[in-house]
């Protein structure tokens, strides 16, 4: 993993779950890592934790609100100012809401679409957008750098389970279009920024509780259903696709707790 030494990182949704143990180990892989969420100080005690056990890489804290275009344009400017440049951008920061489509608030939906569609969109335009004026997808320098779109979604963009936040499964299906869609104007382009998707079942995070935050004993009775993946394993996939030779697009992972029937 020498080749992801220095790079610079993006990790949205840093503050607590799979984002959090993404910043960690990126900086132990000697990455310069941006960290972003509403909770940033979350990420700078991880950030410290890192430094305290003398990870080779570094944490960059941003606070960014992903529902608000002005927040997400302002983290851009503070990367390029501050580093000048974007290897790899991981949309990692997801949600769901219990709120069904016969009852569920319309804020709430729209909720689940800023973040899980339209934040992740921005992400990925304007990170291409800075990976071009730092020429990071030229082909000679192929061979050093590293040229990487991860956009997150879960397995949920995959099959619809029986009772679920349809609102929600209807983003993650969008975002299974959306990542094709990447694909083939990047290979229109002839960028050679790779687009990567992963796609985890039932991992035990933050996620449920916020989910059914008036209701934690539901989302408690979800994680202790089944034996649950945890963080680690989708930060093994992480670091299995960056680490994947230049000629290799790993376009889509699947993995669910070997427990998990859909």
């Amino acid at each position: 993993m020498e080749r992801l030494q220095g790079r610079v990182a993006l990790v949205t949704g840093a503050s607590a779950g799979i984002g959090a143990a993404l910043c960690s180990e990126l900086c132990r892989q000697g990455m310069r890592v941006v960290g972003c969420a509403r909770n940033a100080q979350k990420i700078r005690e991880i950030a410290e934790e890192e430094t305290k056990h003398g990870s080779p890489g570094s944490i960059y804290t941003i606070k960014c609100d992903l529902t608000q275009e002005s927040d997400i344009l302002s983290m851009f400017d503070e990367i390029r100012r501050t580093f000048g440049r974007l290897d790899i951008c991981i949309n990692n920061a997801g949600l769901s809401h219990d709120a069904s489509l016969l009852d569920g608030a319309t804020s709430e939906w729209k909720n689940m679409i800023d973040v899980n569609v339209l934040a992740l969109c921005i992400c990925t335009r304007e990170a291409v957008k800075l990976m071009k004026e730092a020429k990071v997808d030229d082909g000679q320098k192929l061979h050093k750098s590293i040229e990487q779109r991860l956009m997150g979604k879960g397995m949920s963009g995959h099959r619809i389970p029986e009772m679920t936040s349809f609102m929600y499964v209807g983003t993650k299906f969008m975002v299974r279009a959306l990542t094709e869609g990447l694909r083939r104007e990047l290979k229109a382009d002839g960028s050679r920024i790779r687009v990567a998707s992963i796609s985890p079942g039932l991992v035990e995070t933050e996620f449920e509780y916020r989910c059914f935050k008036n209701d934690p004993e539901t989302a408690k009775s979800i994680y202790t259903t089944i034996k649950c993946l945890e963080p680690e394993d989708i930060v093994q996939s992480v670091l299995y696709i960056l680490a994947a030779p230049p000629r290799v697009e790993v376009h889509d992972i699947l993995l669910r707790p070997l427990e998990q029937k859909v």
